[in-house]
């Protein structure tokens, strides 16, 4: 597990572009979402537990918030040759499996990871509509324990920049398993 606070991206920062492979055949680009008023990318894996945990949670606010206007697009950057469970054709199964309602894209060159300075998985980060950060952190307060979750952080972000609120806290330590860097 990593609780970490390093960002390379700081609330008001541009969000890197990208140019991905998502797991049902579509080349995703930033550019793409450019007319959507709140984008969510989320650095996410198959195998962190975290994640695992966490799962079901980020599909529920996927599919609430998508008639809101919030987009949001999982990518995976770790390194599917020491983490095969991580593969492009893992990431498929998976999401089909899951139902994911959002795109789940492979940053296969870690260069998209790099750029945003994605720390763990998962590691959200919500962007306004000029791709401008304004949250990153926890999803909520207990990974484990649906049931004992008292902060929902990312819902309050996302409510908070629905409502044209600022968000506070703009930031959160990230907790989950470390991005599989290769080497």
């Amino acid at each position: 597990m990593a609780e970490l606070e390093t960002f390379r991206l700081k609330p008001g920062d541009p969000a890197p572009p990208f140019s991905l492979p998502g797991v049902d055949g579509r080349t995703y680009r930033l550019v793409d979402y450019a007319n959507d008023p709140l984008l969510l990318v989320v650095f996410w894996c198959n195998h962190c537990p975290y994640v695992q945990a966490w799962e079901g949670r980020m599909i529920d606010i996927g599919r609430r918030y998508a008639p809101r206007g919030v987009r949001v697009v999982l990518i995976n950057s770790n390194d599917a040759r020491a983490y095969p469970e991580d593969s492009f054709a893992s990431m498929a199964r998976r999401a089909k499996e899951k139902q994911y309602p959002f795109p789940y894209l492979q940053d296969e060159s870690q260069e998209v990871a790099k750029a945003y300075g994605a720390l763990v998985t998962p590691h959200p980060m919500l962007f306004d509509a000029q791709r401008r950060l304004l949250f990153q952190g926890r999803i909520d307060n207990d990974h484990q324990h649906p049931e004992r979750v008292t902060e929902r952080y990312l819902e309050r972000a996302l409510n908070q920049a629905l409502a044209g609120q600022p968000v506070e806290p703009n930031h959160l330590s990230v907790a989950g398993c470390t991005v599989k860097w290769r080497t």
